[in-house]
């Protein structure tokens, strides 16, 4: 009973930042586009029938049915139509932009007309697009120092966790022995046959000293033949131990610890080492999350490849991938396993969440950079197309170009968007039906 209320409390914590998230990404571009003085007339937290809303000045602040995102209604985000619409010829494409100009104007009164964001300076039209991602970053970068400098991350020491009994190969890339306790298909690890035991501690390899995971890594792999290791036993007597280091091809693992298929010569000892939480300064933040950053990136770019991958798994009943995408809703089951593990203490669990919302507002800020409408990106897009069109007009002679026309893209607009839906709903039905879990 205590493990599902521990459950239903991390559903709940990470729904709460979800909606924090959403809240203070649309607060962004509301208080940029209002520092601006173009009108807004709505800010919304979800999509479709309204719940709640509440008349503050001239906008309305409220809650929608579906918890899925959230929008600004900025006036004025369509320019109108340069030709008249009379001398166009009449197509439902048409129609359909010419509503969409219309909607856009919709709430804006006598006096207000350049209250609208498509007369707003390039830079300025920028900056309010920029701002919902932005926030999310600010958001991150605060979520992440509270993790880092409260708990700290998780960080090798040279004390040995476990001895690997066999050298990893493609067949058995964690080095595991049979029940019989041999290696089948491979040799025994160095660790193993000198005899290391777990809770030993390596303090020096070849005389040199390793207080921590990194030092012995860098200096076992600078080691070759044989080297002398000053192991501390746990009872705190040191004892020398010569093993001979040779180069050995192992699989290379990714994250999850599955191979790649991809092979490298590396010495190989056979220990696994203990790990510690180690509380960072605010200035080690930028630098994890710049590793951070270009790790979502890597993901973006292998996000169409996933989501093919996950509509085969889900057509054919297959194992889900662990590094596939998830939807809030897999965050917020994730969230929930998280708070009822057994073993992590509060503080660590605490801490987990709030690290796994902080990484989910740094794929919101690189996610909505995409230059694709409707995210922020796209307008941006438009935005620095359209000063290079002014320029280069200004640079030949010729008159002003105008605003870019965003209205025009609306078909490319809507398939984009109802792309994103459909994704959007397949990830959901897998996170329901199929969900990745913490244990696999």
């Amino acid at each position: 009973m205590e493990a599902v209320l521990l459950f239903i409390v991390g559903v709940v914590a990470l729904a709460l930042f979800v909606f924090l998230s959403i809240g203070l990404h649309e607060l962004g571009h509301l208080t940029a586009a209002k520092r601006f003085g173009v009108k807004c007339t709505e800010y919304m937290i979800g999509f479709g029938p309204k719940v709640f809303s509440k008349r503050i000045g001239e906008t309305d602040y409220g809650f929608k049915a579906i918890p899925l995102g959230g929008y600004v209604r900025i006036l004025g985000m369509y320019p109108p139509e340069k030709v008249s619409a009379k001398t166009r010829k009449p197509s439902r494409l048409n129609h359909l932009v010419d509503q969409a100009r219309q909607e856009s104007v919709v709430g804006l009164a006598e006096g207000d007309e350049d209250r609208v964001f498509y007369k707003l300076p390039v830079r300025k039209r920028i900056v309010v697009m920029l701002a919902g991602p932005f926030t999310n970053l600010a958001l991150a970068f605060v979520l992440f120092a509270i993790v880092l400098m409260s708990v700290g991350v998780q960080t090798g020491s040279n004390t040995v966790q476990e001895v690997v009994p066999c050298v990893p190969t493609a067949a058995n890339p964690s080095g595991t022995a049979t029940d019989a306790n041999t290696c089948a298909g491979s040799a025994a690890s160095v660790a193993a046959e000198a005899g290391l035991q777990p809770g030993s501690t390596i303090v020096a390899v070849d005389g040199q000293e390793t207080a921590g995971w990194d030092q012995l890594k860098a200096a076992l792999q600078g080691a070759a033949g044989v080297t002398s290791l000053t192991v501390q036993a746990p009872s705190g007597s040191t004892e020398n131990l010569m093993v001979d280091l040779r180069p050995v091809t192992t699989p290379v693992l990714n994250a999850s610890g599955e191979p790649t298929g991809e092979t490298e010569e590396r010495t190989f000892l056979g220990i696994r080492p203990e790990t510690t939480l180690e509380r960072q300064s605010i200035a080690a933040v930028p630098a994890y999350m710049w590793d951070l950053t270009v790790q979502s990136v890597g993901a973006l770019v292998a996000l169409p490849v996933r989501l093919y991958e996950l509509g085969v798994t889900l057509a054919t009943n297959g194992e889900r991938d662990p590094e596939g995408p998830v939807s809030v809703v897999g965050v917020g089951r994730l969230g929930g396993e998280i708070a009822a593990l057994e073993e992590p203490p509060i503080s660590v669990k605490v801490a987990s969440i709030i690290g796994l919302a902080a990484s989910l507002n740094l794929f919101l800020f690189l996610f909505n950079l995409l230059p694709v409408l409707p995210l922020d990106g796209g307008h941006v897009a438009a935005a620095v197309w359209e000063s290079i069109r002014r320029k280069w007009a200004s640079w030949r002679g010729k008159d002003d170009p105008g605003v870019v026309d965003t209205a025009r893209l609306l078909p490319l607009t809507y398939s984009v968007a109802v792309v994103l839906i459909g994704v959007g709903v397949m990830v959901i039905w897998a996170d329901l039906f199929k969900p990745i879990t913490i244990g696999g």
